[in-house]
């Protein structure tokens, strides 16, 4: 058996453990952590309140599913979850509100009644977004760019030649414009850039693919909440066989002559005969590759958004809020230029608020609520975070006050903050950059690295910050691909 060593137990690292070890590879699994799953995780506050710390949204869970299908088991005997019929509670500076409904007829109505859109425009919308999934699904999302065996298949010629139809040639924002007479309905698609970290004045109009993946398949919730998910396919990767090392930073990644041949752990020489980094690629240049030549300019590119997030314990529970909030800044162009710039928070930002406890009720005590309260921040560049956390607290705080109309600090009996650098010295993300490189460009999908190396043999890469780019469902597919890679 061939011997293989992950680095680091990210979703991306622990799919492709199990991909490779159905595959019949001998796999170790290599976390600097106590703990696996990278930022799909939890914390529990006073022994009563428990948070999922990262990922919040789960779409096509599929990926997750077929895990197991691989391994020749039944999902359903591991791992639960449910399709939800309201997306997500939104909520506006002037009391508008509004829900998103699962159903796009349903969905289609509720704006037509609380923001006077035509559903027709709903409607013709949902159609062009599931249209570029079509286009694109198959080229970007399921192989990899940089072999030229994906350019020869069928579906890449057929999707090649429709690539016109993909709106990359405008803004997501322009694009939106032109769908809705409402700025409160563009703002509501506008905010589908933020899934991959993107500003969407300035990405491309192709990312307006992201709303079909809720309206055209929907969005889940797992049972247990998304820390479920790391933990099951854990535990499938273990019954697999897979070897995990806790607690076991990677210190280099050993070459000789431009050839993979193990890793340096506990200044102990470990052999294998691939390496697979699910280690944020700056990261693993800049720490683990010292002797090579870096893809600097891969590695220079904008980084993606970070977040501010409180975990609150709440000594109230609030029937107009659902398991997914938004209440909206009401200058939203202001906020994202704030964002661009790349230093500051906008003193009026967009609020996500998202509180299991309304589907798993152990998450809080009776009568209690766990606000996990997120706000987008620019990546880590040295900012004096501590004077901007306690800004961005206090306007958040404000904020909910003001469109609940409660007094929200008396609720507040416990918490605890994460913010740009904890998320890069826990995770390993560059600056704390939630997606690896940003979306802002036309040619994204193509600036990103590949899923290999083309210069040292033997080494592979999986997770957010390589192709195909963020979030569960993307990094899913890229340990598909790297694995894929590895067995051709």
């Amino acid at each position: 058996m061939k011997k293989v060593a992950i680095i680091g137990s990210g979703i991306a690292g622990l799919a492709s453990a199990v991909r490779l070890a159905v595959k019949g590879y001998a796999v170790e699994v290599f976390e600097a952590n106590s703990y696996t799953g990278g930022k799909l995780t939890e914390i529990i506050l006073e022994n009563k309140y428990r948070f999922d710390t990262g990922p919040s949204l789960f779409t096509m869970p599929h990926f997750v599913d077929e895990l197991f299908t691989l391994a020749g088991e039944n999902p359903k005997d591991y791992f639960n979850y449910q399709k939800l019929d309201v997306f997500t509670h939104y909520f506006y500076e002037d009391g508008t509100r509004l829900k998103a409904f699962a159903d796009k007829n349903l969905f289609a109505n509720e704006v037509e009644e609380k923001l006077n859109e035509p559903k027709e425009n709903i409607l013709k919308f949902i159609q062009y977004s599931e249209r570029i999934y079509k286009i694109t699904n198959r080229v970007f999302m399921h192989n990899s760019l940089h072999k030229l065996k994906t350019y020869l298949h069928f579906d890449t010629l057929k999707s090649i030649a429709q690539l016109h139809k993909i709106d990359s040639f405008r803004t997501m924002h322009n694009a939106n414009k032109s769908f809705f007479k409402n700025p409160k309905t563009v703002q509501l698609f506008d905010r589908y850039a933020t899934y991959n970290g993107s500003n969407p004045y300035l990405t491309p109009a192709t990312l307006n693919i992201i709303p079909h993946l809720e309206y055209g398949i929907g969005a889940f919730y797992p049972k247990g909440g998304m820390h479920e998910i790391s933990q099951q396919i854990t535990a499938l990767a273990k019954r697999l066989g897979v070897t995990f090392h806790l607690n076991s930073k990677v210190e280099e990644i050993v070459i000789d002559e431009n050839t993979v041949k193990g890793i340096k752990v506990n200044k102990t020489f470990l052999p294998f005969d691939k390496v697979v980094s699910n280690m944020d690629l700056v990261h693993t240049y800049r720490k683990l590759l010292p002797h090579v030549a870096h893809p600097e300019k891969l590695l220079s590119q904008p980084k993606s958004t970070s977040a501010l997030i409180f975990y609150w314990g709440i000594s109230k529970s609030f029937s107009e809020l659902g398991l997914h909030n938004i209440l909206f800044s009401d200058d939203y162009e202001k906020e994202f230029n704030a964002l661009k710039n790349g230093v500051s928070i906008d003193n009026d930002p967009t609020i996500y608020i998202n509180i299991t406890s309304k589907f798993t009720p152990s998450d809080a005590p009776d009568g209690h609520e766990n606000w996990f309260v997120m706000i987008n921040v620019p990546a880590n560049k040295g900012q004096d975070w501590d004077k901007l956390i306690t800004e961005a607290r206090e306007n958040v705080i404000n904020k909910i006050s003001r469109i609940l109309n409660i007094d929200l600090k008396s609720f507040i009996v416990c918490e605890d903050i994460l913010d740009p650098r904890k998320i890069e010295s826990r995770t390993s993300s560059y600056q704390g950059a939630l997606y690896g490189n940003s979306s802002n460009n036309k040619f994204a999908a193509f600036l990103r690295h590949p899923n290999f190396s083309k210069k040292l043999k033997n080494l592979y890469f999986c997770g957010g910050s390589v192709h195909p780019g963020g979030g569960i469902p993307l990094c899913l597919l890229s340990a598909k691909i790297t694995s894929d890679l590895i067995s051709d």
